[in-house]
């Protein structure tokens, strides 16, 4: 069996274990289902998420010039404190820039590697916590605007981190914690612009991934070193393909890149 397309980040169900979807333009593969088989990805050529032009891709999908024009890059993405849409400011595209600042925001735990905040719109619950790799997440602020998650994320950064370690989530070396006890405990460093829409009653929610074996020491495949690469698939985790030689793929980094998928 053979699949083609471009690569865009995996799309997921959530069960026990959750699963994983590859959407392509004319077709869709369920990745649990390539488990234990050989898998092999080609590298066919590039075709930007936006102006779906063979140009090699700088980040998030983009080539060049897109990354540096369209609003789905714009640095408010990343650093969701410098949203304006609330002061009715644009930044690249306002229509759109309202469109996802102006709805429901969560900021929340997430243990991956070890207990790190974050912050999502409401309606990517769990799909958030999914594609970081988290095993165990718990919201903390539910607030109405990106702008207000990010300024409570910014003040919680100075009492946890805010990165996710992907190799050591990958090896699955990692502890549960306590998230209640997490989040009683940054409750008092919560800005006053946010203590309103604290969240004091709800439980952590827990994520299983298909996954059979971790590997040891994770090594990342890169498409444009290595077009042509062939494992046997051992496991999928956050956005990453685990193979059985310790490769690891993530597909999400290679949004943008047209593949050719087959697998025995």
């Amino acid at each position: 069996m053979k699949y083609a397309g471009v690569l865009t980040k995996m799309q997921t169900e959530i069960g026990s274990p959750i699963q994983y979807f590859l959407v392509f333009e004319n077709d869709f593969l369920n990745i649990n289902q390539l488990l234990d088989k050989l898998v092999s990805i080609s590298f066919i050529k590039y075709q930007c998420l936006n102006c779906g032009l063979d140009k090699k891709i700088f980040r998030m999908g983009y080539c060049y010039d897109c990354f540096y024009d369209v609003p789905q890059a714009a640095d408010w993405v990343i650093r969701p404190e410098l949203s304006k849409a609330h002061l009715n400011q644009e930044d690249r595209d306002l229509e759109y820039e309202k469109k996802v600042q102006l709805q429901p925001h969560i900021v929340y735990l997430a243990n991956s590697s070890s207990v790190k905040v974050g912050v999502t719109r409401k309606s990517q619950v769990p799909t958030r916590w999914i594609d970081q790799g988290a095993h165990e997440a718990i919201e903390i602020v539910e607030v109405p605007n990106r702008y207000l998650a990010g300024i409570t994320e910014v003040a919680l950064k100075d009492h946890v981190s805010d990165k996710t370690n992907w190799r050591a989530m990958l090896k699955n070396d990692i502890k549960d914690e306590d998230l209640v006890d997490w989040r009683s405990r940054l409750e008092s460093h919560i800005p006053e612009e946010t203590k309103e829409y604290f969240i004091a009653n709800n439980s952590e929610t827990n994520l299983e991934f298909p996954v059979l074996q971790y590997p040891v020491k994770p090594k990342s495949l890169n498409l444009d070193k290595t077009p042509d690469y062939s494992g046997v698939l051992k496991g999928i985790k956050g956005q990453y393909l685990i193979f059985e030689d310790n490769t690891v793929f993530n597909v999400r980094s290679n949004e943008g890149y047209v593949v050719e998928i087959s697998m025995k």
